[in-house]
């Protein structure tokens, strides 16, 4: 007889019963593929670690070490870049769990800036497109929460599971730049820079996914997949996931190519114009 499969939500629960006794640590959620159902066997538990400063990271170094049975190292705040932040990839008998660290004060500064139409897209390595400020309330507002001993976080959770009709229009207005985008592209395919136009065309597809999701009152975590989960929200321009695709597979190199793939761009991005003004 096999031994039965780990379960996921104990191992979250074990893990987070022990990281709220470490001076710092508010909450524990399980995020990721875990709390959105899509997980499969190769997935690890990804538990996001709310906290306030000081933080206890040689405490966290401690139980890493001691629920994993070797030496374990935890990344402090900041030491993973300034938005992915920090955490702990473990390496457990109940599979791969990683803690990544998420400081509350600045969540909830994310929330309130969100709730008022406010975001910002910032450099973070490992986010070719770059880190949206409201994925940190994506992520809450998406998590199960496993430990939170004075009900902090899901009583922002609870605020953050309606999104904001301000944060909606923000994200749609958002076109005008990837407009601007296709626009200044064009000045570069008489020279063939098809580095530089294809990085317009990427950024204007990437606005567009977004505008997409937040018409659809969808948070975003990622941009793995998000040109693909785009295409699938009510009411997305017919074929939008297969046009982006193509237009950012195949750029070109001769100017003719390069204005073909703009014009591409251009019709794309008005039949998202047409949808989310429900033209």
């Amino acid at each position: 007889m096999t031994d039965p499969a780990p379960d996921p939500m104990a191992t979250a629960r074990t893990h987070a019963q022990a990281l709220v006794e470490v001076t710092g640590v508010v909450a524990v959620v399980v995020g990721g593929s875990h709390a959105s159902g899509t997980a499969d066997a190769t997935s690890d538990l990804d538990l996001g670690v709310y906290y306030r400063q000081p933080l206890d990271v040689p405490a966290l170094a401690h139980l890493a070490t001691t629920l994993t049975g070797r030496p374990t190292e935890v990344t402090a705040p900041g030491g993973w870049g300034p938005w992915v932040d920090g955490g702990a990839w473990l390496s457990t008998d109940e599979g791969p769990v990683d803690w990544i660290l998420r400081d509350l004060g600045r969540v909830t500064h994310e929330w309130e800036r969100a709730a008022r139409g406010e975001f910002g897209l910032y450099h973070q390595p490992g986010h070719p497109f770059g880190f949206l400020s409201t994925t940190y309330v994506g992520e809450l507002a998406t998590a199960v929460v496993v430990a939170d001993p004075d009900g902090e976080v899901r009583r922002l959770q609870q605020a953050a599971g309606r999104y904001p009709q301000p944060l909606r229009e923000a994200l749609v207005g958002w076109l005008w730049e990837a407009e601007f985008s296709l626009a200044v592209a064009r000045k570069a395919t008489g020279r063939g820079d098809a580095a530089y136009v294809a990085m317009c065309v990427l950024r204007a597809v990437g606005i567009m996914a977004h505008a997409l999701h937040a018409r659809a009152g969808r948070w975003v975590l990622n941009e793995k997949g998000l040109v693909a989960a785009a295409g699938r929200l009510p009411g997305a321009p017919p074929e939008f996931a297969a046009r982006a695709q193509a237009l950012c597979g195949r750029i070109g190199t001769t100017p003719a190519e390069l204005t073909a793939a703009l014009d591409d761009a251009d019709r794309l991005l008005a039949d998202v114009r047409g949808d989310v003004r429900g033209d």
